[in-house]
């Protein structure tokens, strides 16, 4: 599959999108313009968005496995991936095509997909490090995440195991979602009085909160180091609010020694 929407791809592909939300809509934009005939099925009704985009889209799962996919795209949410993996009647399969993943955590999908998916099928567990927003001008130069989970030929990719990506995401994407959410819960606004820093903090709450609830549950609930992280984020709230208070303690100490 191509990864830079400014080259032309080596080969047009028959693509499968199982879940057709905001993102794999994004993706599919791009995927069109590369060349490839996309196919969509979801537990929502988005013929209409299909129709529009040149896509044909399946109610029956049944029907659209047994289309002939070269790549089967997983684009559910983490919390559903699970559900919706079980009800693949895989029976259907004509070929064996390349199921690949591009959830926000990694290892919870990869075990997914190893136990649910028969041994002759490939799997590759991608995290494309951008969104509709940054990737809006073509996804060329932006990171792209993958570990060859199952791949009997070799891909052109920047590779990292499930474990690592799991580990540095909740770092940085959970703890940005988890950051962003708390100033949404504090209904921080911008002010006449706003600066550049501030700024910022706004348009990390309103970035983060384009994203639904369940791709923030998702990130803590199925990446194991998410966990730790907001144990993290605790500790140093705590550490911070104690750092004050010393220096408020030491603040009156100092003006009462005066009188």
């Amino acid at each position: 599959m191509a990864v830079s929407s400014s080259s032309s791809p080596s080969r047009n592909l028959e693509i499968g999108i199982v879940g057709f939300g905001p993102f794999a809509q994004f993706l599919a934009k791009i995927m069109i313009k590369q060349g490839h005939t996309l196919r969509a099925t979801s537990r929502s009704d988005h013929s209409s968005i299909c129709q529009d985009l040149g896509i044909s889209f399946f109610r029956d799962t049944g029907t659209f496995l047994e289309a002939n996919n070269d790549v089967i795209l997983i684009c559910t949410s983490i919390l559903s991936l699970s559900k919706v993996l079980n009800a693949m009647p895989l029976h259907c399969l004509k070929r064996s095509p390349l199921f690949v993943d591009v959830l926000s955590v990694k290892e919870h999908p990869r075990d997914i997909l190893l136990k649910v998916l028969p041994e002759e099928l490939d799997v590759l567990c991608t995290h494309p490090m951008f969104g509709p927003d940054s990737g809006r001008n073509g996804w060329k130069d932006l990171a792209f995440m993958y570990e060859r989970v199952r791949i009997k030929d070799e891909a052109r990719m920047l590779e990292m195991s499930c474990e690592e990506h799991d580990m540095i995401a909740a770092r940085s994407q959970f703890l940005t979602h988890t950051i962003g959410r708390i100033l949404s819960e504090m209904e921080v606004k911008p002010t006449s009085m706003s600066t550049k820093g501030f700024e910022t903090l706004i348009n990390l709450k309103e970035s983060t909160m384009k994203d639904s609830s369940d791709l923030f549950s998702g990130l803590f609930v199925h990446n194991r180091f998410a966990k730790q992280e907001l144990k993290n984020l605790e500790l140093s709230l705590e550490k911070v609010k104690q750092m004050l208070q010393d220096k408020m303690t030491e603040e009156q100490n100092l003006n009462e020694s005066k009188f």
